[in-house]
């Protein structure tokens, strides 16, 4: 039967296109929520853009990153790894970090680039901000974008201005304030080339530089990453479609990011690639709840980035790749970013190489239907890298230690099952009517990390 199912998948659309390779295009936004796009739910902010892209492609609804904060979750989308394994689970990378991205891991670029892609990284990187770990050393031929967040300050992150809800209303009603009280760089390849950044425009530069990207390249296979910086705080957008009431401010900057989507999409359109190009559009983790107004929502998903909840690695997804993925459709099963690599590597009838172990799965045969998944298995960690839960197929459990550093005892752990089949917003904790599945769950993820751990190879480490 597996046979006959695998002729039929080689049998598909998917494959029978022209003998070119497919164009890929990962548009990546930061610290947006599941229910912030009008397609998953949003009854607040308008986005027609992405709206037609689901409407003519597929959402995925069950959709994880694998860290709820940046630097992890970036990690695990471009090698197909839990950010474990590669050694970039510990919470997030700063300018005075010394850590990054190991060259020799293989990411989504090395392996498009060595079957003569053109790769281009246009946006945030925020996987190490030293030579080695840029880009331009992970695979891509170049690189136009901010090396990490844009709330932090170039060199040592110091003399930022005030935080929390408050302090981003101060700083969105003055919009000089992106070059008055911020000092976040903006490189090009590997030279810092604007400090600071104006952050009010750097959405539609990206926009810019990207669509200059596949113009250039429109006759022969390419990959671009779009890594959008917002709407990670502060906000920003530019003074022409600036809504000056706070209180708009995120809306605002979600509308512009689909405004900016909107020009890819048309511009594939109108260079008749949209055929034979693969875009993906999702984000790197929940919405910062803590900043209100300035954050955005998890929908139906409880809390939201920095946590284990769904609401923190549940990401909306859209796939489009008309005449290869069926429009007006949704998968429900479980899957991530983690098998985005090994999916592009089928979708170009390529292997992965063995030498370095992943975490991911190809997910082909989900851009088409939506029968059973071939990942069953979902592993949680922290902000801070812990192992935090499981999920396995609808049950979903959670251990969650004691945050006193000499506290021991197993009674003072919090243990959640939820079967979120039953129960998406993990309201009603089972466990105790569940204790077999709680120990068999939990035993099944220490085993799986145990692997991970034993296996994890080191990130890059500058020399002092």
């Amino acid at each position: 039967m597996k046979t006959f199912l695998f002729f039929l998948i080689t049998l598909s659309p998917i494959f029978l296109c022209a003998e070119e390779k497919p164009n890929f295009v990962i548009i990546f936004t930061d610290d947006q929520g599941y229910g912030d796009l009008g397609c998953f739910g949003s009854k607040t902010i308008q986005t027609p853009h992405l709206d037609r892209l689901a409407a003519e492609g597929r959402r995925f609804t069950n959709f994880m990153v694998a860290s709820p904060v940046c630097t992890p979750s970036r990690a695990a989308l471009l090698t197909g790894c839990y950010p474990k394994r590669v050694g970039m689970h510990r919470h997030v990378l700063f300018p005075s970090s010394t850590r990054g991205l190991n060259a020799t891991e293989h990411t989504i670029a090395d392996h498009l680039k060595a079957q003569g892609y053109a790769t281009a990284c246009i946006g945030k990187w925020h996987l190490g901000h030293h030579p080695e770990t840029l880009p331009t050393a992970n695979g891509f031929d170049s690189y136009f974008g901010i090396p990490y967040s844009n709330d932090m300050n170039h060199p040592d992150n110091k003399g930022k201005p005030q935080g929390g809800p408050n302090g981003m209303d101060a700083l969105w009603k003055d919009p000089q304030s992106t070059i008055t009280k911020w000092k976040t760089p903006l490189m090009e390849n590997n030279k810092i080339i604007e400090l600071p950044v104006d952050q009010r425009t750097i959405t539609r530069r990206y926009t810019d530089r990207s669509l200059d990207f596949i113009k250039a390249n429109k006759d022969r296979p390419f990959f671009l990453y779009l890594p959008h910086s917002m709407p990670h705080i502060p906000l920003y957008v530019p003074d022409d479609i600036r809504d000056p009431d706070p209180k708009n401010a995120y809306i605002n900057v979600i509308e512009h990011i689909d405004s900016e989507v909107g020009r890819i999409s048309n511009l594939l359109r109108e260079l008749k690639l949209e055929q034979k190009t693969y875009l993906i559009f999702t984000t790197d983790n929940g919405p910062w709840l803590p900043f209100k107004h300035h954050g955005g929502s998890a929908g139906p998903l409880r809390d939201g980035k920095g946590t284990t909840f769904e609401g923190g690695q549940r990401v909306p997804c859209i796939m489009w790749a008309p005449g290869r993925i069926p429009k007006a459709t949704t998968c429900d099963q479980l899957c991530g970013t983690i098998d985005l690599l090994p999916t592009i590597a089928e979708l170009t009838r390529t292997s992965l190489p063995n030498q370095n172990k992943i975490d991911g799965t190809s997910i082909t045969y989900l851009l088409e239907h939506n029968d059973q998944s071939p990942r069953n298995e979902f592993l949680y960690y922290t902000s801070q890298g812990n192992l935090e839960g499981i999920r396995q197929g609808d049950y979903k459990l959670l251990i969650k230690k004691p945050r006193q550093r000499n506290q021991q005892k197993k009674s003072s752990e919090q243990v959640m099952l939820f079967n979120l089949k039953k129960d998406l917003g993990e309201k009603n904790n089972i466990a105790d009517q569940n204790t077999k599945l709680v120990s068999s769950l939990r035993k099944r993820m220490e085993q799986l990390d145990d692997e991970i751990s034993k296996n994890a190879r080191a990130p890059f480490e500058k020399k002092s």
